[in-house]
């Protein structure tokens, strides 16, 4: 997640283009004329996610998550007011030349509505292409802020970098307290440094970072961390380097400097934390589980039909799903339309109760704080307590 944020996992580029068999054109999601026994025109949607390349398990359960919300949102159907939705896929392979070149073969085909993708830098460029072309955009787990209100035809399916730093703050209470941000000096890194002082300096923090540049010994910089005397630190690391970054801080007694506080990824990242694992407090977008309601319940019962298994981004998938039947049923293929029909769309999701929010497409959702515990010799996540949405919904722009 990468500025889409994804504590523990790398961030973008790479691969082709997939486009699976479907109508060439854009139709309109509008009921059979009375008496007639025509049916209604196809709508297609063109889906551009990370099929291969760095992020492909991170598209992977996107791709599984949407599939499932589709049935969902359609009871099954697949389609709309008697309309079928075909889904086309690319693949963007990490790379956002590929991808903004296949959202003008999509554009230019007719279609109204597009949707996807894990990388931040990508999801600003398709965005652009949505507000040039006057087409719907539907985002997938690209956790950039700069989505937030980039213009009127983009949305987001799901969460922001900004609702993750207000659920680290939901850890202790940080007025007149001092967070330190651990992170890399690079754009992600910096780019949390400017979240933490946007969101939990606005509630009274001071806000100090200690970046460390590529490929640097870690040890003087886990030291100067603990010289700052933190009443809390944010940790944002990505890549490769994950575990040594942990097992530095673990051995410079960090752990006993103050709360430590991060993200917790996707299942394949449980294990990634070593000795630190049981003194990280995570915070979380989502884990199988996290809600327990009906559609979360749902959700996990056909991805695991399918032979997968829910993870961190199948709720981003799945509420792409439902967000476009709803577009689809309100504003059929009448891009203008389909914007209104979801700009104060409240709906059950798999997270609980969702909402997007009309000013600047923000999607305001619960967010959770989770620890790794030890089951049957491996770590999985237990709940320590949902944090409301309406508590770390981002600040509203204008």
């Amino acid at each position: 997640m990468k500025d889409t944020k994804k504590f523990l996992m790398a961030a973008v580029m790479a691969t082709g283009l997939a486009l699976s068999a479907c109508a060439p054109s854009a139709g309109t999601a509008a009921p059979a004329e009375s008496g007639s026994t025509k049916a209604a025109e196809p709508v297609n949607v063109g889906i551009i996610y990370s099929k291969t390349g760095p992020l492909a398990a991170y598209g992977a359960t996107y791709y599984e998550g949407l599939q499932a919300g589709i049935d969902y949102a359609t009871g099954g159907t697949g389609a709309v007011n008697g309309a079928k939705i075909n889904l086309t896929y690319a693949d963007d392979g990490g790379d956002p030349d590929k991808a903004v070149t296949a959202a003008k073969d999509l554009i230019g085909k007719g279609y109204k509505i597009i949707g996807g993708t894990v990388v931040s830098g990508i999801a600003l460029k398709l965005a652009e292409q949505a507000a040039q072309n006057k087409v719907l955009y539907i985002s997938g787990p690209a956790a950039t802020d700069a989505i937030q209100g980039i213009n009127k035809y983009t949305f987001r399916s799901g969460r922001q970098s900004l609702q993750d730093v207000a659920t680290a703050g939901s850890f202790i209470d940080t007025k007149g307290k001092k967070v330190v941000v651990f992170a890399q000096d690079n754009a992600f890194g910096q780019g949390n440094v400017a979240a933490v002082k946007a969101v939990l300096g606005a509630k009274g923090a001071t806000v100090e970072a200690v970046l460390v540049p590529d490929g640097q010994e870690l040890t003087p910089f886990a030291r100067q961390l603990i010289d700052a005397k933190p009443d809390m630190v944010f940790v944002a690391w990505a890549g490769a380097t994950s575990g040594t970054m942990w097992q530095t801080l673990s051995q410079q007694g960090a752990f006993d400097a103050a709360p430590i506080v991060t993200g917790l990824g996707d299942a394949a990242t449980f294990g990634a934390y070593g000795e630190a694992t049981s003194k990280i407090s995570f915070l979380n977008h989502y884990f199988p589980g996290a809600s327990g309601n009906d559609v979360e319940k749902k959700m996990i019962a056909a991805v695991e039909k399918a032979g997968k298994k829910a993870d961190l981004f199948t709720p981003d998938g799945f509420v792409a799903g439902q967000m476009i039947v709803q577009a689809i049923k309100e504003g059929g293929s009448d891009a203008d339309a389909m914007v209104k029909a979801l700009e104060g769309f409240s709906f059950d999701g798999p997270k609980g109760k969702e909402t997007v929010r009309a000013s600047d497409h923000a999607l305001v959702q619960d967010m959770y704080q989770v620890k790794l515990v030890q089951t049957g010799g491996s770590w999985a996540p237990e709940l320590i307590k949902v944090v409301p949405g309406d508590t770390v919904a981002p600040p509203e722009k204008k």
